[in-house]
């Protein structure tokens, strides 16, 4: 089961986020960029993926994933929240941070965390 309350915690961790809202429902942002929502409506996280992952991840598993006529024409896709992995939430979460934060803040984020460093 992934919460609200348990997206806002793997979101915030990430440097430079921020809690929002849009038209009504939560949103994170990295900066003046949507990281994820949470569609109030559906109650449940809407993660921005790609057409083609978002496409296969209905196919793969539909019990899990769906979009909406409101959403489909954007590369966005819908989670309920009590069959969502929340490894798989958090890792996109990650991801989606690192393609709209600046690259200079990933480095930062990742030389904090020994990643990209190499071996002597």
């Amino acid at each position: 089961m992934l919460t609200l309350d348990d997206l806002r915690a793997m979101i915030l961790v990430l440097p430079e986020t921020v809690e929002t809202s849009a038209f009504g429902n939560p949103c994170f942002k990295v900066g003046d960029k949507a990281i994820c929502f949470w569609n109030v409506g559906h109650d449940c996280p809407v993660f921005k993926v790609s057409f083609d992952e978002r496409d296969l991840l209905i196919e793969a598993e539909p019990e899990t994933f769906f979009t909406t006529p409101h959403h489909r024409p954007s590369p966005l896709v819908l989670a309920r929240p009590q069959t969502v992995d929340p490894e798989w939430a958090r890792v996109t979460v990650e991801r989606t941070w690192r393609r709209l934060a600046r690259r200079a803040m990933v480095k930062r984020y990742d030389a904090g965390r020994g990643e990209g460093e190499e071996s002597a």
